[in-house]
């Protein structure tokens, strides 16, 4: 899947596997990670929500594939797949 002319593709996920479906990497890939961080530059609570709620939709159909697809991951893996690489700023 690509963006329009002239821009890089989009790094979309491809659920239920939640691959990246320009290069097939676990979502969010590197590059999906950069699409995000700019996307939702300076609303780093509306990102982490956002991911959350997609973290939630992966568990779930993680873990209802097929198993001759493989072992679903680990949920501490896939938390920090989806969720640990966000940085908070905290405030005092």
């Amino acid at each position: 899947m690509t963006g329009r002319a002239g821009e890089s593709p989009v790094h979309l996920p491809l659920k239920p596997l939640w691959i990246c479906r320009t290069d097939a990497q676990p979502w969010p890939c590197a590059d999906a990670r950069l699409d995000l961080a700019a996307g939702f530059r300076d609303k780093t609570i509306n990102l982490t929500l956002f991911l959350a709620a997609q973290f939630v939709e992966a568990l779930e159909d993680l873990h209802s594939i097929d198993p001759q697809l493989g072992e679903p991951p680990d949920s501490r893996i896939l938390y920090e797949r989806f969720l640990g690489w966000v940085q908070v700023r905290r405030t005092e």
